[in-house]
């Protein structure tokens, strides 16, 4: 994403983006083969932005606070609005949180932390007459 304002913003919204449009794709009712779909997936992160990332370690980044800077940004979100049409950005909260879901099943792990209160701070209402 040439809109970030340094390398490592650039690659913080990259895998953003990149986590985002992978959840967005299981969302189907067709059989997935995850070996092919992670291949190709992988494959385009490796060529991106180089070795050291899969789409697991997307995955992961994106279930932690860091997440948060990227996920917060006005910046962020109109250059993926215009970038990644295919995805509604209304979903975001709900792909982070299923992300957040298959991340406590498989570490068995409750979630917790600044990621988490942010989407629950999301799904509250604003307080009346205050």
């Amino acid at each position: 994403m040439r809109q970030a304002r340094s390398r490592d913003e650039s690659i913080d919204w990259f895998r953003v983006a990149v986590g985002l449009h992978y959840l967005a794709g299981l969302m189907t009712k067709e059989a997935i083969d995850f070996a092919a779909v992670d291949r190709d997936y992988n494959r385009f992160i490796y060529h991106t932005i180089g070795g050291g990332h899969t789409i697991t370690s997307v995955l992961q980044f994106m279930s932690g606070k860091r997440v948060l800077p990227t996920v917060q940004s006005d910046r962020f979100m109109a250059a993926f609005a215009a970038s990644c049409d295919d995805v509604p950005a209304d979903s975001i909260p709900f792909l982070l949180e299923l992300n957040l879901g298959v991340a406590r099943n498989l570490s068995k792990l409750e979630t917790g932390g600044a990621l988490h209160d942010w989407l629950q701070a999301r799904k509250t209402p604003p307080a009346e007459g205050i």
